[in-house]
């Protein structure tokens, strides 16, 4: 067996300590993801009971447990993701390429004209370590991410999308303050203090 690396070893020594890992698994979260957006609902108040939901890159399906549990028997939650995803119980999952235009048709399909409420979206690509087209890809993903809010939520619906800040940042938040009254900037307690992810909060689709 190899000798870890000391930056793997402290990535695993973080994620043994790490207090929302642990709170994840006594709360039958899948993911600690689940509590960044529990912070920020609790904070902007996005899903409540009745709303309907898409979430963008679903799996393992933490976002999905969350939006599930909110909105109750009265809402829906439509997830996509290219990796599987073990059902959630009042999720509608399709796994496939959210970049390949026949599953975006497919998604559509299961929608059936149904107007969101919210569009969530979690994605991050696979990360390569060079941040130039690390970044590149994450801010394809979160453009897809606005077009597929810009058509398919409703009139004042609201859109949340993680981002890396850097090169590309600005450009974005233009770009969704073109469709929305309101773009918010959001860093949760549970997103690790080194990791250079933020959320976007589009509120009021115009």
């Amino acid at each position: 067996m190899g000798v870890r690396s000391k930056s793997s070893s402290a990535w695993l020594n973080e994620h043994v300590n790490d207090h929302y890992v642990h709170l994840a698994q006594k709360e039958g979260y899948r993911a600690r993801a689940a509590y960044k957006l529990l912070e920020i609902n609790d904070k902007d108040h996005l899903i409540k009971s009745g709303v309907v939901v898409a979430d963008l890159g679903s799996a393992p399906g933490s976002w999905s447990q969350v939006a599930a549990k909110l909105v109750g028997s009265q809402g829906r939650v439509f997830a996509l993701d290219i990796l599987p995803m073990d059902p959630v119980e009042g999720v509608e999952f399709i796994q496939g390429d959210f970049r390949e235009n026949d599953v975006l048709i497919q998604f559509e399909t299961l929608l059936a004209g149904c107007e969101l409420d919210l569009v969530i979206c979690d994605m991050a690509p696979n990360m390569s370590g060079n941040n130039i087209t690390d970044q590149a890809r994450s801010f394809y993903l979160a453009e897809l991410g606005l077009e597929f809010a810009q058509v398919h939520l409703k009139r004042g619906g609201d859109f949340l999308v993680k981002i890396f800040q850097g090169v590309g940042q600005d450009e974005f938040q233009q770009a969704m303050k073109s469709s929305f009254s309101q773009v918010l900037v959001r860093k949760p307690k549970a997103s690790r203090d080194r990791s250079n992810e933020i959320y976007l909060l589009g509120r009021g689709k115009k």
